[in-house]
């Protein structure tokens, strides 16, 4: 089956045409081989209302000589606290996308875009492990303030993909593994999956999280409430998002330069930012590890800065006495959004159904096998 795949960013909309094929390993079925071919279509910058339109024709232009797609998958966004899963796209998701989260956040196009291409290419839309996401356990939602409550922000596409990849490396499903993953980039997060669900995570950019290349990591609320006193709000959050971590520390956000910089011992800025973010990385995957009710079954290290095998390293010595450790460099989200539709279409997982009201769940579309989802524990996603 073919999907064409769409993701939006900043500057430029990533595409894809997946090949999805079945799993060759019955104990594992929802291990598909995906092939992708990939390309770029660069934007001159977050398209507003207006200008979804030309985007998406554009879209269509750069795609017209791909196979007919089986199905339009596009990047979730803000579609409020829902389980994780494949949506099927809607003109009422697709406004409810713009209406939460707003044109400024790139993800959120994925839906709206998607749906445009889906109906000029007369194929059905979906919708994957939207941003959104929030299968949290009741408990890790709580502050010790009343009606205070953190919030379920990280990286839940690329999170949940690869705790799959790295469940099926150890030969486990995901629904019956135990899995922490930290995604390190820009941003990071460290999130505990129990089960195939997220049950707790750091959160990312302000929120929580170790330092990144551009992120502050933790900081103590005495110097939160000094930087709130000194700078606007839209100063702080730059601040911590944008000019922090290894950019702050080291003078500069590219990991290639850091790395090359890295090999001069003494270059003490580059040594003291690694030696912080290896140690402020190590806590955070100790804390999700804790967050599980056991010992987790792998520790998956995902992200731009999991390119950068020195500091992988770092921190595998460090933790490999816990679980073992599976690197995987860079990101998944094509590969993610492509898997997503492959396992309604094989029948291996039911397509959500969301509505204001709710969300729902059809039977899968034909009978599983070997089903993974079946017998997912309850509230678990599929």
């Amino acid at each position: 089956m073919i999907a064409h795949v769409i993701n939006p960013g900043s500057c430029n909309v990533k595409l894809a045409c997946a090949t999805i094929q079945p799993g060759l390993n019955p104990a594992l079925p929802s291990q598909l081989r995906v092939t992708l071919d990939r390309r770029e279509l660069p934007i001159d910058d977050v398209p507003d209302a207006a200008a979804m339109d030309e985007v998406a024709a554009q879209i269509l232009a750069a795609t017209a000589d791909w196979p007919a797609p089986d199905v339009i998958v596009g990047r979730g966004g803000q579609l409020g606290r829902v389980p994780a899963g494949t949506y099927r796209l809607t003109p009422e998701l697709a406004g409810r996308m713009l209406e939460k989260g707003g044109f400024e956040q790139p993800e959120n196009l994925g839906a709206p875009l998607a749906l445009r291409v889906a109906e000029a290419r007369g194929a059905p839309g979906f919708i994957v492990d939207p941003q959104s996401v929030d299968e949290l356990l009741p408990e890790a939602h709580m502050t010790g303030i009343t009606g205070l409550r953190r919030e379920a922000q990280f990286h839940a596409l690329n999170a949940r993909a690869v705790a799959r990849r790295a469940a099926h490396e150890i030969g486990k499903k995901f629904r019956e593994a135990r899995i922490v993953v930290a995604h390190f980039g820009s941003t990071t997060s460290v999130t505990a999956f129990d089960q195939g669900r997220a049950i707790d995570t750091t959160g990312t950019a302000p929120n929580g999280g170790p330092l990144g290349a551009r992120q502050s990591g933790p900081l103590p609320a005495r110097t939160l409430l000094k930087l709130a006193r000194d700078h606007s709000e839209t100063e702080v959050m730059h601040l911590l998002t944008r000019e922090a971590g290894f950019f702050s520390l080291a003078g500069s956000a590219d990991l290639k330069d850091l790395e090359a910089r890295a090999a001069d011992p003494d270059n003490t800025a580059v040594q003291t930012a690694i030696a912080a973010f290896v140690h402020q990385a190590c806590k955070a995957i100790g804390e999700q590890t804790a967050a599980l009710p056991g010992r987790p079954d792998a520790i998956a290290i995902t992200g731009g800065i999991a390119k950068w095998d020195a500091l992988v390293d770092r921190i595998e010595r460090r933790l490999a006495w816990i679980a073992p450790v599976v690197v995987v460099p860079g990101e998944l989200e094509l590969e993610a959004l492509a898997e997503g539709a492959g396992r309604v279409l094989l029948g291996l997982e039911g397509l959500r159904e969301w509505t204001p009201q709710g969300v729902t769940t059809l039977p899968p579309v034909e009978a599983p096998r070997q089903d993974e989802s079946a017998s997912a524990p309850a509230g678990a996603p599929l």
